[in-house]
């Protein structure tokens, strides 16, 4: 099987895929420092739990955007899983599409992943929308084309600036509001609907621009740890993918397989 890692800036997520299809997944808070002998402690308990040895893993993919947790993860890899790991983006793991941007090569590897995915899984002109600690949206073309795309704060991010700038605000949980008032009687509720509501604002005005300016159908595909949380109060999403840039290591990793 396969041990995909997605490192991002907020959680380092490993995934067991057996021929594609996710087994098992866990994540864990991002932290450079952690050492690989931390991960293998830590990984090995959880493949017993699922009933998985580290002997099952045949190979091991990463892809990262915190340049710092690389090393560490290599070792874990080649240490206690036997063998070097590939590293989406670079040598033979190339992203195999066209990056039609200024800067191609400050793509970052989470959205790079999820364009692969996202083209296989869905064809077409896409806007893929991915809540993590930051919310980019990144604009596909129906050739699978990497056309650009836009990088806002994410909620948490929102929320932190937002509790930390306003001494007397307290520190709310982000969840989806019962009701659909947005007229708040009090200042929790007036912080949730500003939180809630306005991100809501914000995600369908960017996709109705970004429609706009393409000008063809596209179809809009939400990914992240946080796409559930809009999915019953807004319609612009066609489809969520939970594992799509874990997915997208995986099909990296079969193409090179294929050679």
């Amino acid at each position: 099987m396969l041990l995909a890692i997605d490192a991002g800036n907020t959680n380092v997520v490993f995934a067991l895929l057996d021929e594609g299809r996710v087994r098992a997944r866990w994540r864990i808070a991002t932290d450079p420092r952690r050492t690989a002998d931390e991960y293998a402690v830590w990984l090995s308990q959880l493949l017993q739990l699922e009933g998985f040895d580290r002997s099952d893993v045949t190979g091991v993919i990463i892809g990262t955007v915190v340049p710092r947790a690389l090393h560490n993860l290599q070792v874990l890899a080649s240490k206690y899983f036997g063998g070097e790991a590939v590293i989406a983006g670079q040598g033979t793991a190339q992203w195999g599409f066209a990056l039609d941007v200024d800067e191609p090569g400050n793509l970052g590897a989470d959205r790079a992943l999820n364009v692969i995915a996202g083209h296989a899984l869905h064809g077409g002109d896409l806007l893929i929308i991915d809540f993590g600690t930051a919310t980019t949206f990144d604009v596909v073309d129906y050739q699978g084309a990497y056309k650009g795309g836009i990088i806002a704060p994410g909620i948490n991010l929102s929320l932190d600036a937002l509790v930390t700038a306003a001494a007397k605000l307290p520190r709310i949980a982000i969840s989806a509001p019962e009701g659909t008032s947005v007229v708040g009687r009090n200042t929790v509720d007036q912080m949730h609907i500003g939180i809630y509501w306005g991100y809501v604002a914000m995600i369908e005005g960017l996709v109705a621009r970004l429609k706009a300016e393409v000008g063809r159908p596209s179809k809009v595909i939400a990914t992240g740890g946080l796409a559930v949380l809009f999915e019953k109060h807004t319609s612009v999403f066609d489809a969520i993918e939970p594992d799509l840039t874990i997915q997208g290591l995986a099909m990296l990793w079969q193409r090179i397989q294929n050679g």
